[in-house]
């Protein structure tokens, strides 16, 4: 039986350490036997709950060195309920197995419960959903949210399921593909042509001045953190109506995941998402140099017009390669019809 089997069942795991244990911390030598179905950090967490005992005696420190012949016993607790309540939210599931979910999110949707959005979330959907099919990561029944998107943002995303595919999914995306197999990619409508059909926007990102927003900032400062784009331009739509009136379909691959990081990088070189209320103000009178009905589909659009298309990914269990694409939606591929009719 595996761990994650034996977490959802409440059961008791027992192991022996052998000649190879030596001297090695307690937490470390579990970590290493029951990975990946177990984290470091949630083997640490069992044995300050004194789930764990050696020798039939319960051991409450991770750093205790062990003896080979030790009989290692963890008495595995039932997954606690999930602070958030299930609610019957409809989902577009695009995959769905033992170990996570895949989800084409809708614009709107918030992904994880907060400061007034304790309700109606991406989790509280999930709860309802996947029911009893959640082992538990961390020892809490709740979904894994491995990487987020915006609540105004559309596209795909991963959900673990279990312990063993959060702590896989959590690496790769921590890694942005630069040593794995994780691939994503957003299509993003912009103001402007950019002047190159391809390139990469390098620059920090940190907190704007009114503690909201993300802005670039020099990488001296303390709270910048480094941040890679790179651009592909698409579509160039109305070149010939003069500079106001132009407009670009792009797609951007993240070689870092910062918060709003493609929205803050576009606006950054001249190009922000179309829609956008928080890095695109300046670019709102744009509209109306544009023909109707497009100066109203763009005036009325509420959103940025960001969709995740693309995320591949290898599978934490049969170790495949998983690759998914969701086509824009309704609302964003009408504003982008709208601005190839120009």
């Amino acid at each position: 039986m595996s761990a994650s089997d034996s977490e959802a069942a409440g059961t008791l795991i027992v192991l022996e350490a052998g000649a190879d244990a030596a001297g090695l911390r307690l937490d470390q030598w579990l970590a290493a036997r029951l990975a990946p179905d177990l984290s470091r950090s949630r083997v640490q967490a069992l044995i300050k709950q004194g789930a764990v005992s050696v020798g039939g005696k319960v051991v409450d420190e991770a750093k205790r060195k062990l003896t080979p012949g030790d009989q290692v016993a963890i008495d595995m607790p039932e997954p606690e309920p999930a602070e958030p309540e299930g609610e019957e939210i409809a989902l577009d599931i695009l995959f769905e197995d033992d170990e996570l979910i895949v989800i084409n999110k809708p614009a709107g949707l918030v992904v994880h419960p907060g400061a007034g959005n304790w309700t109606g979330t991406l989790v509280n959907a999930l709860i309802h959903h996947c029911g009893d099919s959640l082992s538990g990561i961390g020892g809490v029944k709740r979904p894994g949210i491995v990487h987020r998107l915006d609540k105004e943002t559309s596209g795909v995303m991963v959900v673990a399921k279990t312990d063993r595919a959060h702590k896989s999914l959590s690496e790769a995306f921590a890694d942005h593909g630069r040593t794995g197999d994780l691939e994503r990619a957003y299509d993003a409508l912009v103001w402007g042509i950019p002047q190159r059909l391809t390139g990469t926007v390098d620059a920090p990102l940190g907190r704007h001045a009114d503690r909201v927003r993300r802005a670039v900032v020099p990488e001296h400062r303390d709270d910048a953190r480094h941040a890679i784009t790179h651009f592909t331009v698409l579509e160039r739509f109305g070149a010939e109506q003069g500079e106001f009136a132009a407009a670009s379909l792009v797609e951007c691959r993240l070689e870092t995941g910062r918060t709003h990081q493609i929205r803050v990088h576009m606006a950054h070189i001249g190009h922000p998402v179309v829609g956008d209320p928080d890095y695109g103000q300046a670019f709102r009178t744009k509209s109306n140099r544009l023909p109707e009905p497009l100066k109203s589909a763009v005036k009325a659009f509420p959103r940025q017009a960001l969709h995740a298309r693309l995320l591949a990914f290898r599978h934490p269990a049969t170790h495949l390669i998983m690759r998914f694409e969701a086509p824009l939606p309704r609302d964003m591929g009408e504003l982008v019809e709208g601005f190839r009719n120009l």
